[in-house]
C-alpha cells in the first residue's frame, strides 16, 4: 500500500525565510525561487532507524558523564503525531542545548559563562508505539547572541525529526512557559502567528513531574499539516 501523500503547510505557520529582525537569514536564505518537491515513494517513505542505534543513556542528558551536572534538572515528555493527529512510532528525535549557565560544549561557543564536565547537552531518543518520548535534561541558561545590540536568546532546548520520510523532516525549538525574553527575541518572533508560536512553547506537566527531583514539560510534535509545529532553525 503506498503511503499518502503530505498536504501543503498552509501559510502562517512556518517563519518566512528572510526576516530583517533576524540578522543571519539576510545571508543564509534562497535567493532563487524553491523547487517543489515531488511527492514520489522516496520522499514521503524513510529514513528507518532502528533501537540499536541508540545507547541506554541517550536519553538522559544527566547521566553521561561520572558526576551529575550542575543546574535544574526537568523532564521533557511528548507525542509525535502526524497531519491527521496519529501518533508516529519509531521515529529518531535529537535533541541539543546550552547547559545551565547557557554555554554549549562546543569550540565555537566563546560565551564567557563555564562550561559543565558532566553536561554534554546532547541526547537521542525513538518514538514508541504511541509515538511518546521522553528526555531528562538540565533547564538550559538564557545567553548573549550577536544579532543586534544587548541581544539574549530565551532559555531553549534545539529538537531535530527525521519523521516518517524526507518530507516529514522537522528542525524546531522547545521554549519554556513565562520565559520574559520571548516578546524580545526576532527567532521566536520570527513564526508568523500567535497561535503557531504557541506550538513552539512547552507546558508544565505535573503529571510528568517526579516530586522533589525533577519538573515535568510536555512538548507535542505534530510533523506536517494545519496544526504542524513551527520549523525554527
Amino acid at each position: 500500500m503506498t503511503p499518502s501523500p503530505y498536504r501543503r503547510p498552509p501559510s502562517g505557520i512556518h517563519p518566512p525565510l528572510d526576516y530583517p529582525a533576524y540578522r543571519a537569514t539576510e545571508l543564509r536564505h534562497p535567493k532563487e525561487s524553491l523547487v517543489i518537491v515531488p511527492q514520489t515513494l522516496s520522499e514521503i517513505t524513510g529514513p528507518v532507524y532502528g533501537c540499536d542505534n541508540l545507547g541506554p543513556l541517550d536519553h538522559d542528558l544527566t547521566r553521561q558523564h561520572a558526576g551529575e551536572p550542575l543546574g535544574e534538572r526537568i523532564i521533557i515528555e511528548g507525542r509525535v503525531l502526524d497531519q491527521d493527529g496519529r501518533p508516529i512510532p519509531q521515529t529518531l528525535i535529537e535533541v541539543w542545548q546550552a547547559n545551565a549557565a547557557g554555554r554549549y560544549a562546543h569550540k565555537q561557543d566563546l560565551h564567557g559563562a563555564p562550561l559543565d564536565p558532566n553536561f554534554s547537552g546532547a541526547g537521542r531518543a525513538l518514538t514508541d508505539a504511541e509515538g511518546r518520548y521522553r528526555f531528562v535534561t538540565i533547564r538550559p541558561g538564557a545567553y548573549p547572541w550577536p544579532n543586534h545590540a544587548n541581544a539574549w536568546r530565551p532559555a531553549h532546548v534545539h529538537f531535530s525529526l527525521l519523521g516518517p520520510g524526507f518530507l516529514a523532516r522537522l528542525v524546531t525549538q522547545m521554549y519554556f512557559p513565562g520565559d520574559p525574553l520571548l516578546p524580545l527575541d526576532p527567532i521566536f518572533n520570527s513564526i508568523p502567528g500567535e497561535r503557531a508560536r504557541r506550538r513552539v512553547i512547552a507546558v508544565l506537566d505535573l503529571q510528568a513531574t517526579l516530586p522533589d527531583w525533577a519538573l515535568g514539560f510536555r512538548f507535542d510534535i505534530v510533523l506536517r499539516g494545519r496544526e504542524s509545529t513551527p520549523m525554527v532553525g
